[in-house]
Parts: structure tokens; C-alpha cells; sequence
């Protein structure tokens, strides 16, 4: 196997994003494409389907069969949908060697079992000792720009995470490493359901306090959670955690935030989501995370009060404002 190979499963904008990073390293990069009309469409234009901004290197060949595109590959990067992980890691099961390092960017819970997504890897494949989640504040159309950003790669084996720290490190692009690998995974999947209830602030124009009060209680939804699962608090606490909130919650580029906007505004999730060329990751997690609060028995009023509004019809602004006059308590 050569370290100069990296195959991206799914090419998305962040996976989009992230090879264009490791090209201009000098990497050979393989990307995959569940439609090969897209596949098609880039090798033709050498321009990302999603963010046209990218002008993909020489260095960068296209595939419309998985288990070619990762044949040879030491590096497999997996930037597919969180609801999708579980069939196509089942495709490559066979073909994945135990010396290769599987690198999970992708955030949420999968609905049917309520696994995160190294617990979704592990159970097909088995417990891959170099198995790691990259996690953190990252818009890709910030990373294509080069903007300064930082990341967190994180892992049960730290010398696995080093050499993704290693691997996606750039003047522009900062990665730390973490241990604490389920914490990492339950901050970034809540994370995008409590952005789509700061959505609904921006689209019924609530200002910077009901941002800010939303942000510090969603911060605490997500620590209890992680509890559940053995987190580490002082996941919460870093790029990971509130870093990834502030951002997911603030940005014009969040999806889930966007969709919450929309819908505070009026519109219906379909119309919303028929609108949408990516994924929302945070609708399906909103579903898998009131399952687990129901499943440990906790309360998470923010992440509840957005089910309600996805899943049950509810109105946004009546569901915020029912956080403001819950019973009064401290902090």
C-alpha cells in the first residue's frame, strides 16, 4: 500500500473541501460517487459539483466503483451521509485491511440502532485499530478559501489520530488530537440539532441574547448526553464541543441553521429540504437524539423542542418560547 493514495468515499462539499486540502499536498487523491452522472460531470469539468471554486488537481481521479476506487488506498476517508454510512461501509467490509487508516467527517446518529458512527464502522468491520473521527468548526467553503481554521482528530489509539494530525495538517488548517472519541461524536451530532433551533431564532427575529442563551443551554444538552455514553466533559468545552456549536449555530454557511431560519420564517420542512442540494444532517439526528434521551431517561428541552417541530408539526416560535417559561430553576 502506498501513503500517497487516499480514496474519499462521498464528495460532498466538506469531502470535496478536505481533498482539495490533501492534493495541494502532493497527495493522489480518489474520489467516490454514488451517481456516476456526477462522476462524469467532474472528470469533464474538473470543477466540484457543489463548490465550483474548487479546480481539482491533476492529482485527482474519480470513480463510480467503491471498491476500485479504495483498492491500494492507506488512507479511506468515509464523507457520506450519517443515515448512509452503515450501507456503505457493508460494500468495502471485505476489502478493508486492518493497517489502513478509515477516517469518519461525518456528524449524526444513525435513527434505526441510535449508534454513532464508530459504533455503526465497528460493528460491520470490527473493532479497526486505526479507526478516527475528524471533528470541529469547519465550513468547507471557509477551508476552500483557505481561512484559517482548526480541527480535532480523535481516536481510542492516539497514534492513529497523529498521523491524521499529521496527514491533514496545513499553514491554514490547524488539527489537535483528541482521545476521547465518543465525546467528539456526540458534540458533533448534537451540535446540528441545536443549530436548527437557533434557525428558528434568526427566522422569527429573535437577536443576539436569545443566540447566546441557546448556544450556553444547547452546551449543556450536549455534556449530558455525552455523560450517557462516557464522554469526557472537557470535550465539550473545546473545538469539538462549544466549537463547533458557536459556529453550526452563527454561520451563514450552516445547512441546519439555514433550515431552521427557513422554517421560522414560514416554510414547511419539505418545501425546505426539496430546496436543498446537501444533506441537513441535523433532521434525522433530531429523531435519533429525543430516542436517547427517552432510552436514558434525561432532559433535553432544546433538542425536544425541535423534534416536536420536525416531526410533530409544532410551531417554532411557540416551542421557543415554551423554553423561556419551563419552570424556574438554577443553572
Amino acid at each position: 500500500m502506498s501513503k500517497k493514495i487516499i480514496a474519499f468515499l462521498g464528495c460532498g462539499s466538506w469531502g470535496g473541501a478536505l481533498g482539495d486540502v490533501l492534493s495541494k499536498k502532493g497527495f493522489q487523491i480518489r474520489f467516490w460517487h454514488r451517481n456516476p452522472d456526477t462522476v462524469h460531470e467532474m472528470e469533464a469539468s474538473r470543477k466540484h459539483y457543489l463548490l465550483p471554486s474548487i479546480a481539482f488537481e491533476k492529482n485527482v481521479v474519480f470513480y463510480s466503483d467503491i471498491n476500485r476506487a479504495i483498492d491500494g488506498a492507506n488512507n479511506i476517508i468515509l464523507a457520506v451521509p450519517s443515515q448512509s454510512m452503515r450501507n456503505v461501509v457493508s460494500q468495502i467490509k471485505h476489502n478493508l485491511s486492518p493497517e489502513s487508516y478509515i477516517v469518519n467527517v461525518s456528524k449524526g446518529i444513525e435513527n434505526d440502532t441510535l449508534k454513532t458512527m464508530s459504533e455503526v464502522i465497528f460493528e460491520i468491520v470490527g473493532n479497526m485499530p486505526n479507526f478516527v473521527t475528524l471533528s470541529g468548526p469547519s465550513h468547507a467553503e471557509e477551508v476552500v478559501k483557505q481561512k484559517p481554521t482548526a480541527i480535532v482528530s480523535a481516536s481510542n489509539n492516539i497514534s492513529a489520530a497523529k498521523e491524521i494530525q499529521n496527514l491533514f495538517s496545513t499553514s491554514k488548517l490547524r488539527v489537535y488530537t483528541n482521545e476521547d472519541l465518543i465525546g467528539v461524536e456526540i458534540g458533533g451530532s448534537v451540535k446540528n440539532v441545536i443549530a436548527i433551533a437557533a434557525g428558528f431564532c434568526d427566522g422569527f427575529g429573535y437577536g443576539d441574547n436569545t443566540k447566546a442563551a441557546l448556544i450556553t443551554r444547547g452546551l449543556n444538552e450536549i455534556s449530558k448526553l455525552g455523560a450517557c455514553f462516557g464522554a469526557n466533559t472537557e470535550t465539550f468545552f473545546g473545538l469539538a464541543g462549544i466549537g463547533d456549536l458557536i459556529v453550526t449555530c452563527s454561520s451563514i454557511h450552516s445547512r441546519n441553521r439555514k433550515l431552521g431560519e427557513m422554517i421560522g420564517k414560514g416554510s414547511d420542512l419539505k418545501s425546505v429540504l426539496s430546496k436543498s442540494h446537501m444533506i441537513v444532517e441535523g433532521v434525522k439526528t433530531a429523531y435519533s437524539i429525543k430516542k436517547l434521551s427517552e432510552k436514558f431517561e434525561i432532559e433535553m428541552p432544546i433538542c425536544e423542542a425541535v423534534f416536536k417541530v420536525l416531526y410533530e408539526g409544532s410551531d417554532p416560535e411557540t416551542e421557543v418560547d415554551s423554553l423561556m417559561t419551563r419552570n424556574l430553576k438554577s443553572e
